[in-house]
């Protein structure tokens, strides 16, 4: 079957499909992907004027929603830049550490700090393995990201009888 027998429709999405078009954009497909794929799912309406009104309303109110939703996402980014860590670490010559602090003991240094983020979040480069202050950028959406001090600091003999004690 060739591309000029083909039946084209236009409908509106409804949502975002990839290579095809974002919500609210009027696309023309094939009469078959149409029907049975982009409408049955909700994926796509009919190009009516009532249909026009509903995505321009949705669109409004998925906005809205984005809006509160970095709002909300600011306030906890500053939470988090209000907080500085303290990891203790062992040391071997010089200020290298013998392990490496990675996104999974920041994620544990902010729990401990009753913040809770996913380590996906924590945008390192590579690990930390020397002692010091270190900024640590945490990503919590495309439009918000924090940065946290963390302290890298030597465990001492006597923080290692503390340790074993917990």
């Amino acid at each position: 079957m060739d591309k000029e027998s083909t039946v084209a429709m236009n409908v509106l999405l409804r949502r975002d499909v990839p290579k095809l078009g974002t919500t609210g954009e009027i696309v023309s497909v094939s009469e078959g992907y149409g029907r049975n794929y982009l409408l049955p799912r909700k994926l796509a309406l009919e190009v009516t004027p009532s249909n026009l009104q509903k995505i321009e309303g949705e669109k409004k109110q998925r906005t809205a929603r984005e809006i509160q939703k970095i709002e909300e996402l600011k306030a906890f980014a500053d939470r988090i830049a209000a907080v500085d860590v303290t990891l203790k670490e062992r040391v071997s010559a010089g200020d290298t550490l013998y392990g490496a602090v990675t996104p999974k003991e920041i994620v544990a240094a902010l729990a401990e700090e009753s913040i809770q983020i996913d380590p996906e979040m924590v945008q390192m480069p590579e690990p930390i393995k020397t002692l010091g202050v270190h900024r640590i950028k945490i990503r919590l959406h495309s439009q918000v990201t924090a940065e946290l001090k963390a302290w890298i600091v030597e465990l001492k003999d006597a923080d290692k009888g503390q340790a074993n004690a917990k």
